[in-house]
């Protein structure tokens, strides 16, 4: 399926690229939020087509997203196509995306190598090499003294879902803000309108069949809350450190 959102309206191409960003940062979390958090990649992709064109916004959450989930493996090629690509190395996002990346899935999945080709590859700040630096030598004094069998770690993983998937929710509920930032910048018919398109593009199913109940309601939830979050006078954008 397609992704088409009405043209009139929309100033230009860059508002329109602006609202698919958001609206693919409303599906991750959507996503995560009814417990198919395993389908967000391959969501976005579906409308960027290959890795190099993921909005570094986009991919930043997929990093949280995946890592916070230990499932880091999941963008692992999508990670490592975004950062070679010679134009995304312009970006200015660029280094703060190659840390992410380098701290939260190359590390974990013992790619030491490659984190230390990617401090050398990466325009990193002075403080963004020594921390990488720092975390690479952690990790190969990790490897030497870590056992050979991995059950046990992989059975504190388990045990962690459940807690793990909780502070995730509270990690998007983070960036929400920035989404309701640019739709309240839009009048609200065309707000609507994109989170219905949202809606249909998230979820295939018959709304008369009575197994879609339980998605309707989701659905219905987050559609209140984007609603609500748009006409509060209150709403004011948390600052990120």
């Amino acid at each position: 399926m397609s992704w088409h959102l009405p043209g009139p309206g929309l100033a230009n191409l860059e508002d329109f690229l602006e609202v698919k960003c958001s609206l693919c940062v409303v599906g991750i979390q959507a996503l995560a939020e009814m417990d198919r958090w395993r389908e967000a990649l391959a969501w976005v992709l579906q409308y960027y087509q290959v890795p190099e064109k993921l909005p570094p916004k986009v991919l930043e959450l997929c990093l949280l997203l995946y890592s916070k989930m230990e499932d880091p493996g999941a963008v692992l090629g999508a990670a490592r196509a975004w950062l070679r690509d010679p134009d995304n190395q312009g970006l200015p996002e660029c280094p703060a995306l190659a840390e992410l990346h380098l701290q939260r899935v190359l590390l974990p999945l013992g790619h030491v190598s490659e984190a230390e080709e990617l401090v050398g590859s990466v325009a990193f700040s002075e403080q963004q090499r020594l921390d990488a630096l720092q975390a690479i030598c952690t990790a190969r004094h990790q490897q030497r003294r870590r056992p050979a069998g991995s059950e046990e770690h992989q059975q504190l993983t388990q045990e962690g879902t459940s807690h793990k998937l909780l502070s995730l929710l509270a990690l998007l509920r983070r960036l929400w803000a920035s989404v309701l930032s640019h739709f309240a910048s839009l009048p609200f018919k065309k707000s609507l309108l994109a989170t219905l398109v949202l809606c249909l593009l998230l979820v295939r199913f018959d709304p008369a069949s009575p197994s879609s109940l339980p998605s309707l309601c989701r659905l219905a939830q987050l559609f209140h809350r984007i609603w609500g979050a748009l006409l509060s006078p209150l709403h004011q954008p948390p600052i990120f450190d």
